[in-house]
This record gives structure tokens, sequence and C-alpha cells, in this order.
């Protein structure tokens, strides 16, 4: 499964091109401001969706420290200022591809494919070996000794996320956002009690508390 980020300020078509993304069953996660994105870099998704007029922090200034940390994760501008002058920039900065506003959701939906395509061709597994454990992420299983290991999907989402980022720290709301999604509601000692169960399912992941913060996963 792809982890996309999208940013785009305004609130409606964000939730449009959210939704027409998770059709085609990638992960989303959606930003409102330039800034809020920005401090999920670190977390390097598959591929990046950029408004470039946003009410804070432009999408000019967000590539640049996307790139920063990741420089040959994908980008896709999208825009509704001049379009020539924004396609030069954009691709001079980086970016991989561009759309100006307005257009089809339909039509995001299919770059986006036909890029994820060519960065990382169609059947391109995600597999990473932590101890005992086989963690596929394309597959989203997870095998100790060859059998697999029953869990739901967010127990899954959690274990990836923790073994793919040994050593990183989480807050319960960065886990809350990255898990449930931004429009999640409730108490974040839901957090606390997937952690519980994946330590009975998995006891080998080193998942260390953070008092009054969080967890990180270390290594064995």
């Amino acid at each position: 499964m792809y982890d996309i980020y999208l940013v785009e300020d305004e609130k409606t078509l964000n939730t449009v091109l959210k939704t027409y993304l998770e059709k085609e069953g990638w992960k989303v996660t959606s930003f409102l401001t330039g800034e809020e994105a920005s401090r999920f870099i670190p977390q390097k998704p598959h591929l990046w969706i950029l408004d470039i007029m946003l009410p804070d922090l432009d999408g000019y200034e967000l590539l640049k420290r996307i790139k920063k940390v990741d420089e040959n994760v994908p980008i896709i501008y999208i825009s509704a200022r001049d379009a020539d002058l924004d396609r030069i920039i954009g691709l001079e900065m980086g970016s991989d591809d561009y759309l100006a506003k307005p257009f089809l959701p339909k039509e995001l939906v299919v770059r986006t494919k036909k890029l994820l395509q060519r960065i990382y061709g169609q059947a391109r597994p995600s597999v990473l070996q932590y101890g005992p454990y086989k963690i596929n992420q394309m597959m989203r299983t997870i095998e100790e000794n060859g059998a697999e290991i029953a869990l739901s999907p967010k127990e899954f989402d959690i274990i990836f996320l923790f073994a793919s980022h040994l050593g990183q720290s989480f807050s319960r709301e960065e886990i809350l956002n990255l898990i449930w999604g931004d429009n999640y509601f409730g108490s974040d000692r839901v957090v606390d009690d997937l952690v519980r169960r994946i330590r009975k399912k998995v006891p080998h992941l080193k998942l260390e508390t953070i008092y009054a913060y969080g967890y990180r996963a270390v290594s064995l």
C-alpha cells in the first residue's frame, strides 16, 4: 500500500481528492497547511501532492524542505495561478508532474497512478525483516518462522510504522494522525490499547514507552 501525503488548504477539495485517492487502495494523509505538513516530512511517504497556494508556507518552500530530507520522493504540484510559470518553476525545483486548477479528481488519480508505477513499479513489495518477523507492506502480512500472525488493519499499520522508523519517537497525537487519520475524534488512549495488543501478539518487537509523550521502537 502506497502512502500519499496531500496538502490542499481548500477543505472541500481536500476531502474530495482524499476520497478519490483512497478508492484506489492508497493510504492518504491530508493536510490543510504547509506548516502542519512540514512536521511529517520525516515520515517519508511514497508521494506528495502539493498545492502551491497555501495560507502559511507556500508549496515552493515546502518542496525545498521535503527535498532536503528525501530528494528522490516524487511530487505532484497543483495550482490555480499562472499555469506556465508554476509548471516551469515546479519542474526546475524537482516536482515530477503538474496539474492546473480546475481539474477533474479522476485526472489526479490517473496521473498519481502512472507516477507511482513509473517510480516504484507495479509490483514492488516493501519487506522488512525485524528479528524473527518478516513484515510485508504490500501484502500487509507479518510472519514469524513462516507462520502468519493474525492482526487487525490498524495493528499492522502501527507495527509497520514503528518497524520502518526504528529509533524515531512518535507522540500519541502523531500516531493518531498517521493511523486513524486527521478526522479521528476520541481519546488518545486508543493508542495505548492498540500497543498493549501488539505487545501480546508480537512480543519481540521492542516498543519503548516515552512517559507523557508516546512510543518508539528500537533495534533488537
